[in-house]
C-alpha cells in the first residue's frame, strides 16, 4: 500500500522537531550540527530573530493578498535586490523551480518580441540542475531526470561540462539563451572558472544572445559575495533565485535586465502566492543581512577557516577523501568511499551534511556559523572518516 506520503524520497530516520542557529534538535533531544542548511536554505541558520520578528510582524497583519494588488514587502525587496545588483526588474515566485520556469519564458518572449521568433533554443549542461519541472528537467537532460517524463519540452541544446569548442559549435541562429550553474550543486560542487563564466558572456555578447545564471544554490551570499558571478566581474541577462532569499520561507526570485524582461507585460506571466506579504517580509529581513559588507567579510573569512580544516581533513584521511571543491561556504569533499557511507558515518557523529553526484559530500552550513561551530564540525567529520578507515 502506497504511504500517505508520496515516497519519492528515501528520508534518513530522523526527525527533527527545533533547530536553534547552526543546530537541529531530534525528536529524542539528540543535537545535530547541521551542515546541510535545508540544502542551502536556512542562510542564518534556524530560528534567527531577525526572522522570527518579521514574520511574527506580518502574520499579525496580513498573510495573503494575491498580486491583483500592490504588496509593500514586495516592493520593497524588489527595490533592495535592484540596489544591490545588475538587474532591473525582479519577478518573486515561490521556489527556484517556478524561476526556471520563468526564466525560459523570458528568454524566448524576448526573441518572439524582436521579431527573431526561431530563436527559442537554450543551451545547457552535463551535470546541471535546475528544478523538477518540465522546463527544469528538460534542460537537466540527464536520464535520472527525464526517464519516464516525455514528452519533454523541446528547444534545449546540451552540452559537456567544460567543452568550449563544442560551446562555439553549438551556438546557432536558432538558440536564445545559455543556461548555467555558477558552481554546479546538485552535480557536485563544480564550480565554472571565472575566466569562463567571462567567456561565456563574452560569446553571448558576440552572438547577441541572453546569459542565464541559475544563483539558486550558489547566490545569496553562499560564496562570500552577494552572488556567485560577482566574483568574475560579469553580469548576467536573467537570474535565478531562491533558497537562502527565504532564508528558510518558500521564495524565489527571477532578476533581469530591462533589456531582457521588456517583453515580458501584463497577463504574460503570473503566481498566485508569489511575493505574497509574508515570504517578503522574511525576504526583507534576509537582505537586510546578508546583502550587508561586513557580514559577506564573515563570511569569507569563515570559508577560509572551513576550507583549511576540509584540506587538512582529506590530507588526514586520503584513503576517504580525494579532494575539496567549491567556493565560500558551498564546499564538497570528493569521495574515495561511497559517499552515502560517509554521510551515514556523519549521522552517527550527530553531524548533517548532504550528498550530491560525482561521489561528492556536500558541505552547506548556515552563513553564520561560528568558528567555533566550524572546528566542532571538523572533529565530527574526522571522526566520521576514522570510523569509516576502521571497517
Amino acid at each position: 500500500m502506497i504511504p500517505s506520503i508520496l515516497p519519492t524520497y528515501n528520508r534518513a530516520p530522523l526527525t527533527f522537531v527545533s533547530g536553534q542557529g547552526s543546530w537541529l534538535i531530534e525528536a529524542d533531544g539528540r543535537r545535530f550540527l547541521d551542515l546541510g542548511a535545508g540544502i542551502a536554505v536556512n542562510a542564518l541558520g534556524h530560528a534567527h530573530p531577525a526572522l522570527v520578528a518579521a514574520l511574527t510582524a506580518q502574520a499579525q497583519q496580513l498573510w495573503h493578498t494575491s498580486n491583483l494588488y500592490n504588496i509593500p514587502a514586495q516592493q520593497e525587496l524588489a527595490d533592495r535586490l535592484v540596489a544591490a545588483t545588475f538587474a532591473d526588474t525582479a519577478f518573486f515566485t515561490n521556489s527556484g523551480t517556478e524561476a526556471c520556469e520563468l526564466a525560459v519564458k523570458m528568454a524566448r518572449r524576448h526573441f518572439h518580441d524582436a521579431g527573431q521568433p526561431q530563436r527559442t533554443r537554450i543551451i545547457a549542461f552535463e551535470g546541471s540542475f535546475h528544478g523538477r519541472s518540465a522546463a527544469g528537467i528538460a534542460a537537466a537532460g540527464s536520464e535520472k531526470m527525464t526517464k519516464g517524463f516525455g514528452p519533454l519540452l523541446p528547444g534545449f541544446t546540451h552540452l559537456p561540462w567544460g567543452d568550449h569548442d563544442a560551446l562555439r559549435a553549438a551556438v546557432t541562429d536558432e538558440t536564445a539563451a545559455i543556461l548555467i550553474e555558477p558552481i554546479q550543486g546538485e552535480g557536485g560542487i563544480r564550480p565554472l572558472p571565472d575566466v569562463c563564466l567571462k567567456g561565456l558572456r563574452d560569446l553571448c555578447d558576440e552572438h547577441g544572445i541572453l546569459l542565464i545564471l541559475d544563483e539558486v544554490q550558489c547566490g545569496m551570499g553562499r560564496t562570500g559575495r552577494l552572488f556567485a558571478h560577482e566574483w568574475a566581474g560579469i553580469d548576467p541577462d536573467i537570474m535565478m533565485v531562491a533558497k537562502g532569499i527565504g532564508g528558510g520561507f518558500p521564495l524565489g526570485a527571477v532578476l533581469a535586465t530591462e533589456h531582457a524582461a521588456a517583453a515580458m507585460v501584463a497577463g504574460t506571466h503570473g503566481s498566485t502566492y508569489g511575493g505574497n506579504p509574508l515570504a517578503c517580509a522574511v525576504g526583507c529581513a534576509v537582505m537586510a543581512q546578508i546583502a550587508d559588507e561586513g557580514f559577506l567579510q564573515d563570511v569569507r573569512a569563515r570559508a577560509g577557516l572551513m576550507r583549511q580544516q576540509l584540506e587538512a581533513l582529506v590530507a588526514s584521511h586520503p584513503d576517504i577523501f580525494q579532494q575539496v571543491r567549491g567556493s565560500g561556504l558551498m564546499l564538497g569533499l570528493k569521495c574515495k568511499v561511497a559517499n552515502t557511507d560517509v554521510l551515514n558515518a556523519c549521522y552517527a557523529e550527530l553531524l548533517c551534511t548532504v550528498p550530491a553526484a560525482d561521489n561528492v559530500l556536500r558541505l552547506l552550513p548556515p552563513l553564520n556559523i561560528s568558528e567555533t561551530e566550524i572546528t566542532e564540525a571538523l572533529t565530527r567529520l574526522d571522526k566520521a572518516a576514522s570510523a569509516l578507515s576502521s571497517c
